[in-house]
């Protein structure tokens, strides 16, 4: 299933969401529906790609689509959140990309961006966001966050290699593709923000949270 509204847009800031995975370690719930200070993680990533301009935000579904569209798009009742299903999400989170660069690949502008964002890291700043889109702006055909403790999320390319990045194949594939493109790592002086894998790191990080929230 593929939302076209706003199809005729062009547009020079889109977000990918991928939130397709059935995430089999988080147990029988659906992990992009669990909830973290009363919102679904799914609205965390729509809110950090909504605070950093994109308009459309494309969310890539898979497992439990129908829920998490819902989720996504109450999350966002101004209309931004688009759709794209993909029916091949159980063979790696590439073919999630390119269902969701599919459906801008057309509708990018000349110089324009897409931010990839995880639905999964609840924890990405809208700051690393606006960081790796301005270093496409200046030239780059992708950039991403060195972490303290690594690379990782998010991620942004040129609409220039849109084209390419929808014809890979494979998780290798797009690994490969993204050593063959001009990268600019921006970074940060913090640890890469977790991932929700399991009810335990989803506990942890309510906690971390809320020893924050004591602290301030």
């Amino acid at each position: 299933m593929t939302d076209a509204a706003g199809e005729d847009r062009e547009v020079a800031l889109a977000a990918v969401v991928l939130a397709a995975g059935q995430g089999a370690r988080f147990g029988a719930a659906t992990k992009q529906l669990a909830e973290l200070d009363g919102q679904p993680l799914i609205a965390h990533a729509v809110a950090t790609a909504r605070v950093a301009g994109c308009r459309p935000i494309v969310v890539v579904t898979g497992h439990d689509a129908d829920e998490v569209v819902r989720a996504a798009r109450a999350a966002d009742p101004s209309g931004d959140v688009e759709v794209a299903h993909n029916p091949s999400y159980r063979d790696g989170q590439a073919s999630s990309l390119r269902a969701g660069l599919a459906v801008l690949q057309a509708r990018v502008a000349d110089g324009g961006v897409v931010l990839v964002l995880l639905a999964d890291q609840p924890g990405i700043a809208p700051d690393a966001a606006d960081a790796v889109v301005g270093a496409v702006r200046r030239g780059a055909e992708a950039a991403r966050v060195r972490y303290l403790d690594g690379v990782g999320h998010p991620v942004a390319f040129a609409a220039r290699v849109l084209a390419r990045l929808t014809a890979v194949t494979g998780d290798a594939g797009a690994r490969q593709l993204m050593g063959e493109l001009d990268v600019v790592e921006v970074t940060r002086a913090s640890a890469m923000p977790p991932d929700v894998d399991t009810p335990g790191a989803l506990g942890q990080v309510r906690a971390a949270r809320r020893t924050a929230r004591e602290g301030a």
